[in-house]
């Protein structure tokens, strides 16, 4: 017997959260429920959280989560409760299995069946922002090494104990060279390790109109937390619906389960939702506590189901489904079915399943590391580079020198084009006049020399070598 913790959620969560546990149950789960309030009520109640700190003592201590979909209320500071979690807890990895299920449910992609695996804690997703100057406002983008070594392991674990034969990497490392760069670095440097599955690297751009246009050329995709997020919708949406998909968010120590879509207030207590997303959610959680026989029944009796044409609403087809039901209908046709097995559609075995082996990331030993440069960056409300590059040269010192001006990334000084617009936020690079490295009391009297001019520094980034290789962007144009 498994102890798990239960959230309902908000608008159709606690209907649909209902049907599921009723089938897993109905098919054998042995699990036990200790259920806490997340979501809409919490945040409502005064909670900028969402969740209280005992519902975290009780999530922690039995390890598996299964969660509804929830609603974060409109307005500033309400923060994302399923971004919070997945960080508190540290689920890394984000898997959403997306497969088709033709003719049944209609698709354009009849034999399409990936698995996209997301990087879950770092990327933008660190909601790092700040405004800095009257028209320009940041967000950091956090790669580290160990988060990308932990998703690309899993990837590559995920495939072989599935028996997938490929494992894709998207970035978008053409551009963004350092923290894309890191990622596909090191999926190039696992995917060593498992000479018996393909490997490939695709560019986002490109390789998200690939596999919306021909999803069966792909398999199992590792990519960042952003790409993840938008290629997994509409993986999901191209299967038929993103109704239909569940996600498991995977820690080293716990791990939460859920459907991929959203509350759907305006659906709510009205009998229509449909419960296969957190169904499929709760299929995956069983698997990962190793009730694999149960989560076979589970499957094989929901593809029975759609194959019969019991379908809700969402998915309803005149011509192709034979009954529209509801929540509760839906789920009674699953448990009625279990025991069966589908006709058309590919029925699951997960017997022979092998639990992945997943190592415990070990840091690296540190490498030389020398401070290179400074980039200072200045607000000023002026449009002329030139005029800009004059201005700062007067914090200049006998041992640092101004050797560059960017504006959004883009060289502007010297020799930059007068048709390039720039707004009042500017990157004033620094490097030694002589020497190879600077020291970090270079970099505070050029602040002080900043002061004294009247320059508004806004921040500062300090351009280092690692091993005596340059670790930091060149200006767009240099």
């Amino acid at each position: 017997m498994t102890r798990i913790t239960v959230a309902k959620g908000d608008g159709i969560g606690p209907e649909i959260m209902d049907a599921t546990i009723e089938i897993i149950k109905a098919a054998g789960a042995e699990i036990e429920i200790d259920e806490v309030e997340v979501g809409e009520k919490v945040y409502l109640a005064g909670n900028t959280a969402g969740i209280a700190a005992e519902s975290w003592d009780i999530i922690r201590r039995n390890k598996v989560f299964l969660k509804a979909p929830i609603t974060t209320p409109q307005g500033g500071g309400y923060k994302s409760l399923n971004v919070t979690t997945r960080k508190f807890l540290g689920l890394y990895a984000n898997v959403r299995p997306c497969m088709s299920l033709h003719p049944f449910i209609s698709t354009k992609h009849p034999v399409m069946d990936i698995v996209i695996v997301r990087e879950n804690e770092e990327d933008l997703y660190a909601g790092i922002e700040h405004q800095q100057t009257d028209e320009v406002v940041q967000c950091l983008k956090l790669i580290s090494r160990p988060g990308c070594e932990k998703i690309v392991r899993y990837a590559f674990e995920f495939a072989k104990q599935q028996n997938r034969k490929k494992v894709t990497c998207f970035t978008k490392d053409n551009i963004m060279k350092q923290t894309d760069g890191l990622f596909h670095q090191v999926f190039d440097e696992i995917a060593s390790e498992y000479p018996d599955i393909e490997n490939e690297h695709w560019i986002i751009d490109i390789g998200a109109a690939k596999m919306a246009d021909t999803p069966e050329a792909f398999d199992v995709i590792v990519t960042p937390n952003l790409y993840g997020d938008v290629l997994s919708d509409i993986a999901a949406q191209i299967t038929g619906s993103v109704g239909l998909a569940g996600s498991a968010n995977i820690g080293e120590e716990c791990a939460m389960f859920e459907a991929i879509h959203g509350s759907a207030p305006r659906r709510a207590g009205k009998n229509l939702a449909n419960p296969s997303g957190l169904l499929q959610g709760a299929i995956m959680m069983l698997n990962h506590i190793g009730q694999t026989s149960v989560a076979e029944k589970v499957q094989n009796a929901w593809l029975k189901t759609l194959e019969d044409g019991i379908h809700t609403y969402d998915i309803y087809k005149e011509g192709t489904s034979k009954e529209k039901v509801g929540t509760k209908e839906f789920a009674q046709a699953v448990i009625a079915n279990l025991g069966n097995k589908p006709n058309m559609l590919k029925a699951v075995s997960y017997s022979n399943n092998v639990a992945l082996n997943l190592q415990i990331y070990k840091r690296k030993p540190s490498v030389p590391k020398s401070l290179k440069g400074v980039d200072i960056f200045v607000h000023w409300s002026g449009t002329s580079p030139e005029s800009l590059a004059e201005k700062i040269k007067r914090i200049e010192t006998s041992n640092i020198k101004l050797s560059m001006i960017t504006n959004r990334g883009i060289k502007v000084w010297p020799d930059g084009f007068r048709e390039t617009f720039c707004t009042d936020h500017w990157r004033c690079r620094f490097k030694p006049s002589s020497a190879e490295t600077i020291a970090n009391n270079d970099i505070v009297t050029l602040l002080n020399n900043a002061i004294h001019e009247d320059i508004e520094t806004i921040k500062t980034e300090n351009l280092y070598a690692f091993d005596g290789k340059d670790a930091f962007s060149l200006g767009q144009g240099q």
